[in-house]
This record gives C-alpha cells, sequence and structure tokens, in this order.
C-alpha cells in the first residue's frame, strides 16, 4: 500500500506544505488529494513568495491588479485568496465527510502583527469573512500576544492554526489559550461542534540549535544530538492525552468541542547526516497532523515506515530532556529565541512578497 495512505490507518493526516496557482492549475493538488490522501494544506509568506515569484499563472492577474487603486498587501490578498478557495472547495468533500475533522487550509495573518493582539484579532476575523470557507484556518503566532488572539478567534468561533511553536511551554500556552476560547464561545451560546484548532509544533529548527549547543559542550553530549525535537514532540503528545482525554475537558467533549490536535511542523529534514524521514516515521500517532514539504512527502511515498510509533520510548523522551537539563541546556529559553528568528524569517518574507506585489 501507499505509504502515505498507510499513515491515515494510525489516525493521523498528511498536510501538504505548500500551495501555488501552479498546484491547482496542473491538477497536482486534486491527485494528492485523491491518490495519497492529502488532507489539508499549510501555508505561509515564504511558500507564498516563491509561488508568486516561481509561479507563471499570477503575472496577468498582477498587471490588472497594479492597476487598482490598493495597497501591496491588498493586491497580494487579491491574488492569494482565491488560490485559498480554490484549495478549501478541493478538500470541502473530505471535511464535509470527515464531519469536520480534517481538510483545512491555513492562511497566515501578517507576521507585522504577531505582538499586536487588537489587530491580529481584527485581520483574523477579517480574512475568515473574506475566504468565507468552513474549512479554513487562520494562522497566528504563539507569541505572547498570539496565545490571547488563539483565546479571543475561538471564543468567536474562528479556527486556528497556532504557528512558531518550539517549547512544551508553547505547547501548554497555546492548549489553554484554546480551551479557555471554548469555554468563552459555550458561555456565549456558540457551536462548540464546527471549531478546529491544530498547534503546530517546529522539529527541525529545535535539533538544529540545541544539536549546536551540544556539540559546544563536546564529550559525552554529543551523544545527544538529533534527538531533542523527536523527543519533545513525544513529551508533548503525553500532555495533549492527559489534557483532552483526560476529565478536565470532559464537559467541553460533551458540549461537542474536539481537542486541539498537534501539528509537526518544520518535518523537512535539514541535516543530512540525519534520514530525511526523522520527523515523520517516529511520530505516527493518532489525532496528530504532519505537514510535509514537497520533498518529504516524496520521500515518505518512495521508501516510508508506517508504525504507530508516536507512543514509543516515552520514557526514554523525558531521560534526553533529563540529561539536556544537566548540561545546562535551557529548552525554554531555546524555544523563545527560536520563536524570534522564525518570526524574524517570516517578516522578512512577507516584506519580499509585498515587493513583489508592489
Amino acid at each position: 500500500m501507499n505509504p502515505l495512505l498507510q499513515v491515515r490507518q494510525h489516525g493521523q493526516q498528511l498536510w501538504l506544505d505548500n500551495l501555488s496557482r501552479t498546484l491547482l492549475n496542473d491538477g497536482h493538488l486534486a491527485r494528492l488529494i485523491a491518490e495519497d490522501g492529502i488532507a489539508g494544506v499549510t501555508t505561509n509568506p515564504a511558500i507564498f513568495h516563491k509561488a508568486i515569484a516561481d509561479g507563471r499563472y499570477y503575472e496577468d492577474d498582477l498587471d490588472a491588479l497594479r492597476q487598482q487603486p490598493m495597497d501591496a498587501e491588498g493586491r497580494y490578498e487579491a491574488l492569494v485568496i482565491p488560490d485559498v478557495r480554490r484549495a478549501c472547495d478541493l478538500l470541502l468533500p473530505l471535511h464535509e465527510d470527515s464531519h469536520g475533522d480534517a481538510g483545512y487550509v491555513s492562511l497566515e495573518v501578517a507576521p507585522a502583527l504577531a505582538h499586536d493582539a487588537d489587530a491580529t484579532v481584527a485581520a483574523g476575523l477579517r480574512l475568515s469573512a473574506t475566504v468565507d470557507r468552513p474549512n479554513l484556518l487562520i494562522k497566528v503566532p504563539a507569541t505572547a500576544a498570539g496565545v490571547e488572539v488563539v483565546e479571543r478567534l475561538i471564543g468567536a468561533g474562528v479556527g486556528v492554526n497556532v504557528t512558531l511553536m518550539f517549547s512544551l511551554a508553547h505547547v501548554d500556552a497555546v492548549a489553554e489559550a484554546y480551551v479557555r476560547g471554548l469555554e468563552r464561545l459555550r458561555r456565549a451560546g456558540g457551536e462548540l461542534a464546527p471549531l478546529m484548532s491544530v498547534a503546530s509544533l517546529f522539529l527541525s529548527r529545535v535539533d538544529t540549535l540545541i544539536d549546536k549547543q551540544l556539540e559546544e559542550t563536546g564529550g559525552e553530549a554529543l551523544a545527544l544530538r538529533g534527538r531533542t525535537a523527536v523527543a519533545m514532540a513525544r513529551l508533548a503528545y503525553q500532555r495533549y492525552r492527559e489534557r483532552f482525554h483526560g476529565a478536565g475537558f470532559e464537559a467541553l467533549r460533551a458540549a461537542g468541542a474536539r481537542p486541539q490536535y498537534l501539528l509537526w511542523a518544520s518535518t523537512g529534514t535539514k541535516n543530512p547526516a540525519y534520514s530525511d524521514l526523522l520527523y515523520v516515521e517516529p511520530l505516527i500517532g493518532a489525532e496528530t497532523v504532519n505537514t510535509l514539504p514537497d520533498t518529504t512527502l516524496a520521500a515518505l511515498r518512495d521508501h516510508g515506515r508506517i508504525a504507530a510509533t508516536l507512543e514509543a520510548e516515552t520514557g526514554a523522551a523525558s531521560a534526553h530532556y533529563a540529561a539536556l537539563r544537566a548540561l545546562g541546556i535551557d529548552l525554554d529559553a531555546a524555544g523563545e529565541r527560536l520563536q524570534r528568528e522564525g518570526l524574524a524569517q517570516f517578516e522578512q518574507a512577507f516584506a519580499a512578497l509585498l515587493e513583489l506585489a508592489a
């Protein structure tokens, strides 16, 4: 069987970390959904910059938009929102068949708003209304302001993909905000059942940073390289199971709420010494999502070994974290640094995107 379809048998969804008019117009996204079971799409400013800069289907529309009285951000949105709608429409049958469990497309708010909760909420509500599809997720960074935004958007009945999470502290803060948002929505008399949220935990960048710190330490610490991100994901999943399948979530579940699924992001292996499926094969488990760039998706299809692996070796994951702490490595501080760096990269990509649309 196609390994991509086998993954779904273990309760995990595979989403494509890419979207472009080429994928849509050439029928490639439709084939990925029909033949490989792709169950969602994620986007970010870098993805759209590449799509518009390299794609052959944007030039005429962009030239026409430049004749309109709008700013660069307005032109960018006018270019990509139709693509987001088309992707939502392709995934809508899956969304309906799964009763809202799958079939989502994510669209990110402008990264410059990451520390402004009010502006991010306003942008999220506006984008949600503009796209006007039930299977859209508004992508919000897990900054301190973003955590507030999660509660407020969920409380308004808007689905959210929380991005730029790099630590267990981020996992806890985001999940707690999601629960508060559900409680806010329930108090307001809103429907909980249609609402979906995912929490995107970035993996490869964590290993890149922690490996560097381990190499600076040297000696026995070198044996810990390449294991931190998978350990983090497994520990995050333990917390997910305790939080969303424990007594504390029972009342919300009875009211129709679904858990906030963990999503594995940044899953393309950056260190060529490691397996190209390092952030895929060890992290297959129920009620999770793995969003894959094209090369990782192709590798999984070609030689993926599929098994329910996510809940294996959780004791080893805890021991790994203890070993890092004993070496003086602060994983929460590392997560904050990586979030700042990731946000800066998204801001740069968004600025370049606006230059294209100017």
